[in-house]
């Protein structure tokens, strides 16, 4: 698999796109606007400039991996490519809508389609294409660059030889750590680690302990390389709270259910690092 889409350039789609163009492959990422791709574009680059500086990536390859990389509004662009990554915000319908389009557009029969959602069923993005053996779930952890997991999903529908090919390409071509999970709320990585996470904000939202002292704790005693609450800002307040309610909701397991402070957190934009505040306030 050469031509890689990918459809979202937010946080994780670019990072998803980075991770391809680094590897040498040619690349085509998508998104709603103008603006959206700019700032796409813009944090691919931020990125790639920052690698260089740390010295993990020589400026040839730099401007190899920019060159790899087009840019567009046209989903129809993405009709060529052997693998598509869809990552768009997490809500279940505009990714079963957009699985329908790719399935209509991609035209190579061979083509993989991927989510690269989180915590939601692979099986209902499968069944709204007319090709429901061909669907996996491809679960990057963020930052994609620099976090070396990937989850591969398979639900009932899909191919043997599909989950095996997707494994292959994300360990062999990108250079990732692969996991094997079932279509099951949350996969392995949140099904473990999203009530923990809850657990932390419920805690802090009963006055049992400060923030500080609740990291502090997690790195120090039990060797955490980042406390839950910071790693709630990391993710995103929203995120955090979009993955919680799409597990409850399958589930109705009470270990699941979103804290009040952080839905109201969620309302207030609040949304963690990328908006400059979350349960923290020192990220301007």
């Amino acid at each position: 698999m050469q031509k890689v889409g990918v459809v979202g350039c937010g946080l994780m789609g670019s990072g998803i796109a980075e991770v391809a163009a680094r590897a040498g492959l040619d690349v085509v990422v998508r998104d709603i606007s103008e603006e959206a791709v700019a700032s796409g574009r813009k944090r691919v680059e931020a990125s790639l400039s920052r690698a260089v500086e740390r010295g993990k990536l020589e400026p040839d390859a730099r401007d190899a991996a920019l060159e790899s990389m087009t840019f567009s509004t046209d989903l129809d662009i993405l009709a060529d490519r052997d693998l598509v990554i869809e990552a768009a915000s997490e809500n279940e319908e505009i990714k079963k809508k957009l699985f329908a389009e790719l399935d209509r557009i991609v035209s190579n029969g061979d083509a993989i389609l991927a989510s690269n959602t989180s915590s939601m069923p692979i099986v209902r993005f499968a069944q709204a294409t007319s090709r429901p053996e061909q669907v996996i779930g491809m679960h990057f952890f963020n930052p994609a660059p620099v976090q070396p997991l990937v989850e591969i999903i398979s639900s009932v529908l899909t191919a043997p030889e599909v989950t095996d090919r997707g494994e292959a390409f994300a360990r062999d071509t990108l250079g990732k750590t692969t996991i094997r999970a079932k279509d099951r709320p949350g996969f392995i990585v949140n099904a473990l680690l999203v009530p923990y996470l809850l657990s932390a904000i419920r805690m802090y939202e009963s006055g049992m302990a400060s923030l500080e002292d609740i990291d502090t704790g997690m790195i120090n005693g039990c060797a955490h390389p980042m406390g839950p609450m910071r790693l709630n800002d990391l993710v995103g307040l929203d995120t955090t709270l979009a993955i919680a309610r799409s597990m409850h909701g399958e589930t109705n397991d009470p270990a699941y259910a979103p804290p009040v402070l952080l839905s109201r957190m969620v309302d207030a934009g609040y949304l963690g690092k990328k908006a400059g505040r979350g349960f923290y306030d020192d990220y301007r």
